[in-house]
Protein backbone atom coordinates (compact mmCIF):
# COMPACT_ATOMS: atom_id res chain seq x y z
CA UNK A 1 0.00 0.00 0.00
CA UNK A 2 1.20 3.48 -0.76
CA UNK A 3 1.50 6.15 1.92
CA UNK A 4 -1.63 7.87 0.54
CA UNK A 5 -3.62 4.61 0.62
CA UNK A 6 -2.52 3.93 4.21
CA UNK A 7 -3.53 7.46 5.18
CA UNK A 8 -6.93 7.04 3.53
CA UNK A 9 -7.42 3.65 5.23
CA UNK A 10 -6.76 5.32 8.61
CA UNK A 11 -9.35 8.03 7.85
CA UNK A 12 -11.84 5.33 6.78
CA UNK A 13 -11.15 3.43 10.01
CA UNK A 14 -11.82 6.58 12.05
CA UNK A 15 -15.11 7.13 10.16
CA UNK A 16 -16.18 3.53 10.88
CA UNK A 17 -15.45 4.08 14.60
CA UNK A 18 -18.33 6.61 14.63
CA UNK A 19 -20.87 3.85 13.79
CA UNK A 20 -22.50 2.14 16.76
CA UNK A 21 -24.83 -0.81 17.11
CA UNK A 22 -27.94 0.92 18.53
CA UNK A 23 -28.31 -1.78 21.20
CA UNK A 24 -24.66 -1.77 22.34
CA UNK A 25 -22.73 1.34 23.48
CA UNK A 26 -19.56 0.31 21.62
CA UNK A 27 -18.51 1.18 18.06
CA UNK A 28 -18.71 -1.57 15.45
CA UNK A 29 -14.93 -1.68 14.94
CA UNK A 30 -14.33 -2.45 18.64
CA UNK A 31 -17.19 -4.98 18.51
CA UNK A 32 -15.26 -6.87 15.81
CA UNK A 33 -17.92 -6.46 13.12
CA UNK A 34 -15.42 -5.21 10.52
CA UNK A 35 -13.52 -8.11 8.94
CA UNK A 36 -11.59 -6.24 6.25
CA UNK A 37 -10.97 -2.74 4.87
CA UNK A 38 -9.26 -2.43 1.50
CA UNK A 39 -8.29 0.76 -0.31
CA UNK A 40 -7.72 0.33 -4.03
CA UNK A 41 -5.43 2.60 -6.11
CA UNK A 42 -8.26 4.86 -7.36
CA UNK A 43 -9.42 5.40 -3.75
CA UNK A 44 -12.26 2.92 -3.99
CA UNK A 45 -12.90 1.44 -0.56
CA UNK A 46 -14.11 -2.12 0.08
CA UNK A 47 -15.40 -3.11 3.51
CA UNK A 48 -16.22 -6.67 4.53
CA UNK A 49 -18.34 -6.78 7.66
CA UNK A 50 -20.76 -8.87 9.65
CA UNK A 51 -23.52 -8.27 12.17
CA UNK A 52 -23.95 -9.73 15.64
CA UNK A 53 -26.56 -12.08 14.13
CA UNK A 54 -28.27 -12.60 10.75
CA UNK A 55 -31.55 -11.50 12.36
CA UNK A 56 -30.01 -8.35 13.87
CA UNK A 57 -32.73 -5.65 13.97
CA UNK A 58 -30.17 -3.14 12.66
CA UNK A 59 -29.27 -5.25 9.61
CA UNK A 60 -30.71 -2.65 7.27
CA UNK A 61 -29.20 0.38 8.92
CA UNK A 62 -25.67 -0.46 10.08
CA UNK A 63 -24.16 -1.36 6.65
CA UNK A 64 -25.77 1.69 5.02
CA UNK A 65 -24.52 3.93 7.86
CA UNK A 66 -21.00 2.53 7.36
CA UNK A 67 -21.21 3.31 3.64
CA UNK A 68 -22.60 6.79 4.32
CA UNK A 69 -19.88 7.69 6.86
CA UNK A 70 -17.06 6.34 4.66
CA UNK A 71 -18.37 8.29 1.64
CA UNK A 72 -17.91 11.52 3.63
CA UNK A 73 -14.16 10.86 4.06
CA UNK A 74 -12.21 13.29 1.92
CA UNK A 75 -10.50 11.49 -0.96
CA UNK A 76 -12.80 8.45 -1.08
CA UNK A 77 -13.97 7.81 -4.63
CA UNK A 78 -16.42 4.93 -4.15
CA UNK A 79 -17.49 2.58 -1.34
CA UNK A 80 -18.57 -1.04 -1.44
CA UNK A 81 -19.84 -2.68 1.76
CA UNK A 82 -20.28 -6.46 1.73
CA UNK A 83 -22.07 -8.36 4.48
CA UNK A 84 -20.96 -11.86 5.40
CA UNK A 85 -21.82 -14.33 8.13
CA UNK A 86 -18.78 -16.50 7.50
CA UNK A 87 -17.19 -16.80 9.97
CA UNK A 88 -20.19 -16.29 12.26
CA UNK A 89 -19.81 -13.48 14.77
CA UNK A 90 -18.84 -14.35 18.33
CA UNK A 91 -17.95 -12.29 21.39
CA UNK A 92 -14.34 -13.46 20.98
CA UNK A 93 -14.06 -11.00 18.08
CA UNK A 94 -14.54 -8.00 20.38
CA UNK A 95 -11.53 -5.90 21.31
CA UNK A 96 -10.48 -5.75 24.95
CA UNK A 97 -11.88 -2.19 25.03
CA UNK A 98 -15.32 -3.49 24.02
CA UNK A 99 -15.16 -6.39 26.48
CA UNK A 100 -14.26 -4.00 29.32
CA UNK A 101 -17.00 -1.55 28.29
CA UNK A 102 -19.61 -4.30 28.25
CA UNK A 103 -18.42 -5.95 31.47
CA UNK A 104 -17.07 -9.17 29.93
CA UNK A 105 -13.66 -8.75 31.62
Amino acid sequence: MTEAELELKEKVTQAIKTVYDPEIPVDILELGLIYDIKVFPVNNVYILMTLTSPSCPSAGTIPSEVEEKVRTVEGVNDVSVELTFDPPYSQDMMSEVAKLELGFM
